[in-house]
């Protein structure tokens, strides 16, 4: 089966290329991972007025979707250009409130698709006891068991191989919802989230891969560029049929998702394992051949090596992916 964008899906993935191309998204980057998110949240609202969070917010609560297919359209490019912020958790929380059908949480809904509201989610059962970037987060979701709560505060930030993701441990605060709905609601949002991980993680090798073949081209050894040599054209060609392998998945994912198939959760487990594995063996290609300066914090290809396992392990890691699509 082929998956290809239709005319209105590839304008859209241009424009918002055009746009975080034009914006100091590494600039963003390191001011966020030192707790300065004025810029991160200047990028946020541009990327809300280009419709981003609307696609996971239905139209009753002034959104456009929910759009699957879209949604992996658009965090592919946030992905490609390593936009900092809890970008995922957002769109996860989105699906979260409007599978709940309670009345106080979909008050959230509309601040979401207009950009005013950053949420945060933490579903320790799923990704883990830490929330991304609680601190920057105008609310905090916790979900335990049939209870969601937003949280009153977070513990104190802990390190994380990607300095731009901002780990805390949510505090208890307010019940937000409660009974035997959460956790389908949760288990809905949690496949939200893998699935715009996976795209993210798709957005970030092609990046990388981008900028290793680049450097390749232009970097030389013995009077000829490196990019010349077999083994580098090798190394290249393995990370770009990885990247390409995982695309499709990540597309059947989306349309699974979309058409709420049975298989989907599967579908979305199998394109987040490949996706993030594609993704940090990118990462490691473009350490490797970008040699010594490929260690400095000074380049800005730093920002995107430091991204890739997290994301790979981020709302699923490879072995519990694995263990879903063979549970299947």
């Amino acid at each position: 089966m082929r998956f290809l964008l239709d005319d209105e899906q590839r304008e859209f993935a241009r424009s918002l290329r055009s746009m975080l191309t034009a914006a100091d998204t590494p600039g963003a980057v390191r001011a966020w991972a030192t707790g300065d998110t004025a810029l991160g949240r200047t990028l946020w609202t541009r990327i809300a007025e280009a419709g981003v969070f609307a696609l996971a917010v239905p139209e009753r609560h002034d959104g456009l979707g929910p759009l699957p297919v879209e949604l992996t359209v658009a965090f592919t490019e946030l992905g490609r250009h390593a936009v900092p912020g809890p970008l995922v958790e957002t769109v996860a929380a989105a699906a979260l409130l409007d599978r709940l059908g309670d009345a106080g949480a979909a008050a959230w809904l509309p601040q979401i698709a207009a950009g005013k509201a950053v949420v945060s989610l933490c579903f320790p059962a799923v990704g883990g006891p830490y929330a991304l970037d609680p601190d920057a987060a105008d609310a905090v979701l916790l979900v335990e068991g049939d209870t969601v709560r937003l949280a009153r505060a977070a513990g104190p930030v802990q390190p994380s191989a990607d300095p731009a993701r901002r780990l805390a441990r949510p505090l208890g605060g307010t019940v937000l919802a409660r009974g035997p709905a959460v956790a389908s609601a949760a288990a809905h949002a949690a496949d939200v989230a893998a699935l715009a991980t996976a795209a993210q993680s798709l957005g970030l090798g092609r990046a990388l891969l981008d900028r290793t073949v680049e450097y390749v081209g232009q970097r030389t050894q013995f009077g000829v560029p490196i990019g010349s040599f077999q083994a580098v054209k090798h190394r290249l060609a393995d990370t770009l049929i990885a990247l390409e392998f995982a695309q499709p998945l990540v597309a059947s994912a989306a349309l699974a998702l979309a058409r709420a198939a049975d298989h989907a959760s599967a579908e979305i487990a199998a394109a987040k394992v490949t996706a993030g594995e594609a993704a940090y063996a990118a990462a490691r290609t473009a350490l490797q051949l970008h040699g010594a300066v490929g260690y400095t914090e000074e380049l800005d290809l730093a920002l995107w090596i430091r991204k890739a396992r997290p994301l790979r392990d981020a709302w699923g890691t490879p072995a519990a992916c694995r263990a879903r699509v063979l549970a299947r």
